[in-house]
């Protein structure tokens, strides 16, 4: 989060002057105050949803997406090896099975990946938009059609990108944004589930809220049309979420800019090129995503970097929450209680996966949070010491 101020505390403030912290109910005492109502309309009109559901977050988004879309126990779900965890473990906790695919140069799974471990098994993909960017749709929705697959999307890092005018999140059956403090716009905590599909949105609505259908101003007589789970988001975390929001706009035509100047200023130097991006013009610009001749490459330019004391980028290679190689404990099937994937049985052997182009794109991947609030000199001192860094790793001479 770059821009918290008046606008923030004047919601948050609306909410405490009512006194009623909870979404739902309380029509006399909350003087028709419903940030969370206002939230999922202020998302829905940024990305050109017909429904909107905030939850508690981005994980929850995902979880509910899944269930609203139909997936359940046993179910096959295709899923990439490179993604914040939280989409693998949302797959998990909903019961269906984690099948995992390879990715190409837009980060995203590939349409390549994704025929090779299609199964008559296999009920659905959970699509994730990495880094700010989107994944080929064309040729990953042909393989959906062609399968009759249930698409969703886990677009937590990509709210506000788009491919070919439609937003990241509304391709497939349902999708998700995360709103947690690392995203283009935040709630503190929270995530939407999106949907252009009437019951899939009727169905996360009763599942996030144990089941309430939220029919009348009785909250003890309201039915129970489905069994669900407590993923609520509050009204002050919605209240910084609806504000945020309204700011997505402009923060994403000031990291393209940044972007644009950055990729420009780099674009010449020896050994460095940018993950592909499907639709320049859909762009999030949260992220300026480099890659390397190679993983030796990377490593040696992520040691000149730290050594030179420039700060805010990722090697994903060997984080431990956003890539596969680092994640033993699913591997191992490490868990407090059983799942349903160890009664139905692991789908793949997760130690020895087929992904040689996530290990040869992950491994040469280094990305740099673009942050709104830059000034151009930020951004040209940025763009230097990439280069510098890069040529001192790869003895390229200036």
């Amino acid at each position: 989060m770059e821009f918290f101020g008046a606008a923030e505390r004047k919601e948050i403030n609306d909410v405490l002057e009512t006194g009623i912290l909870f979404r739902y109910n309380h029509e006399a005492q909350r003087n028709n105050i419903y940030k969370a109502r206002e939230f999922e309309a202020e998302v829905a009109k940024v990305v050109g949803a017909k429904y909107a559901h905030a939850v508690s977050s981005g994980s929850t988004a995902v979880l509910c997406a899944l269930a609203a879309a139909g997936i359940g126990a046993g179910d096959e779900v295709i899923v990439p090896p490179f993604t914040y965890i939280a989409t693998v473990e949302a797959v998990l906790m909903i019961g269906a099975l984690p099948v995992f695919a390879d990715i190409d140069d837009t980060l995203c799974l590939s349409a390549e990946g994704i025929r090779k471990v299609i199964t008559p098994k296999t009920k659905a993909i959970c699509l994730v938009h990495m880094c700010g960017q989107m994944a080929d749709m064309d040729a990953i929705m042909t393989i959906v059609n062609e399968h009759n697959l249930v698409l969703v999307e886990d677009a937590g890092q990509a709210m506000g990108a788009s491919y070919k005018g439609t937003s990241t999140g509304l391709w497939g059956k349902t999708g998700a944004y995360s709103f947690d403090f690392f995203k283009i716009a935040t709630a503190g905590e929270g995530g939407i589930m999106v949907t252009n599909d009437e019951t899939a949105y009727k169905h996360a609505d009763s599942y996030s809220d144990h089941g309430h259908d939220h029919v009348g101003s009785n909250r003890g007589m309201e039915q129970h049309p489905i069994l669900g789970f407590n993923y609520r988001i509050s009204e002050l975390h919605a209240a910084v979420g609806l504000v945020q929001t309204r700011r997505v706009p402009e923060i994403i035509k000031n990291n393209n800019a940044h972007k644009t100047r950055l990729m420009s200023a780099l674009a010449n130097v020896p050994g460095l090129s940018f993950a592909r991006i499907p639709d320049a013009d859909g762009d999030s610009a949260t992220f300026l995503n480099l890659l390397l001749a190679d993983t030796d490459s990377a490593q040696r330019t992520v040691a000149e970097l730290n050594a030179a004391g420039v700060g805010g980028f990722n090697y994903w290679f060997t984080n431990m929450y956003h890539f596969i190689n680092q994640w033993d404990h699913i591997k191992q099937m490490r868990t407090a209680s059983a799942l349903a994937i160890q009664k139905f049985g692991v789908p793949q052997d997760y130690s020895t996966l087929d992904i040689p182009n996530a290990q040869a794109t992950i491994g040469r991947l280094i990305s740099f949070g673009i942050r709104a609030s830059w000034s151009t000199e930020e951004v040209d001192k940025l763009a230097s010491n990439i280069e510098a860094a890069v040529r001192k790793a790869t003895l390229v001479e200036a």
